[in-house]
């Protein structure tokens, strides 16, 4: 058997946990191979593309600073993934980042909106897009309430895991909603 030899061979050996990890300390002990991991996920190729998602959401959980100089470049690619791993990897991302930049707001709200009401999107991608829009809701009030309405009306049609997060952000909401806080 022959070593692998680039950042794809290693992707490739296998689906699992221990090898994302593997890649993961790769990029850990050569950081420098970050963005061509990130270059990787973003050719959105099945199943390359997918499983180096998980290796760049795995890193950059550890060191968030390699993923803020690309977040605007994640919220221009959602719209073309294809993939449910590489939504819910990428939304993940963005969930717990800082708020990309005021252009692509905008971009990140819609898309964000139409997964969340999508019954074929993949439950994990919507409770992200549940979380960024929260966020996003702190810094633009008016959202809180198509948030609100947005949960309820899929509530019922969703997964334990959709109604746990729904539930505790609505709860959240119609506070935040009832007593706004006053500059």
């Amino acid at each position: 058997m022959t070593e692998p030899a680039t950042l794809d061979d290693f992707l490739m050996i296998e689906m699992s946990r221990r090898n994302t990890d593997l890649v993961a300390d790769l990029i850990f002990q050569k950081p420098e191979l970050f963005e061509e991991l990130f270059r990787v996920f973003t050719r959105n190729e099945e199943p390359v593309s997918r499983r180096a998602a998980w290796v760049v959401d795995t890193v950059s959980e550890k060191h968030p600073g390699l993923i803020l100089p690309h977040l605007n470049e994640i919220v221009d690619l959602l719209s073309k993934f294809n993939h449910d791993g590489l939504k819910r990897h990428a939304m993940r991302m963005l969930a717990r980042s800082p708020l990309p930049s005021d252009d692509q707001l905008g971009e990140l709200i819609k898309i964000s909106f139409d997964w969340l009401l999508s019954p074929g999107e993949a439950v994990a991608a919507k409770i992200h897009c549940m979380e960024i829009l929260y966020r996003i809701s702190q810094v633009e009030p008016d959202l809180k309430k198509e948030l609100a309405d947005s949960i309820e009306w899929r509530l019922n049609e969703e997964t334990a895991g959709f109604k746990n997060k729904g539930q505790k952000l609505l709860k959240k909401l119609y506070a935040e909603m009832n007593n706004p806080v006053k500059p």
